[in-house]
């Protein structure tokens, strides 16, 4: 069973499928996220939905290279959580099953190329209070 956070399933309303792949990217007691500034401020891990028949390794590469700007080693997989959500940039009401990847920083290679967002390094404690949605904060309160 996959865990699940933030808000209650909406009756009537139709959630989509959007599965997702997310990066811990741990240096020392650092973990790098990303500041999305809209549609809402928010610290995130970095990582984002898979494109139609891509796979989620190669998905959580692309997405943290565009999103952070640093390349990554993928460690292990640590689990998933669902949550379910209104995203307005997609005017989608989606159904997040987001996996959740450790991985090592290899180096930068340059800014994010996402627009809206700014690669932070933090103590894993404080991304652990700051991170913008219970599953992260779930899984970076398991490492802080």
């Amino acid at each position: 069973m996959i865990r699940r956070f933030g808000e209650a399933v909406r009756s009537g309303v139709r959630y989509r499928p959007r599965p997702g792949i997310y990066a811990l990217v741990l240096r020392g007691d650092e973990v790098l996220l990303t500041h999305q500034a809209e549609p809402l401020p928010e610290f995130q891990l970095p990582g984002g939905g898979l494109d139609p028949g891509e796979q989620p390794l190669p998905a959580l590469h692309r997405e943290v290279l565009e999103e952070t700007g640093w390349s990554i080693a993928p460690v292990r997989r640590l689990g998933a959580f669902r949550r379910f959500t209104y995203m307005p940039e997609y005017d989608l009401w989606a159904e997040k099953v987001c996996a959740v990847w450790l991985a090592r920083p290899v180096r930068p290679l340059g800014p994010p190329t996402e627009p809206g967002h700014t690669a932070v390094w933090a103590p894993l404690a404080t991304a652990a209070r700051i991170a913008g949605n219970p599953g992260d904060r779930y899984f970076l309160s398991r490492f802080a």
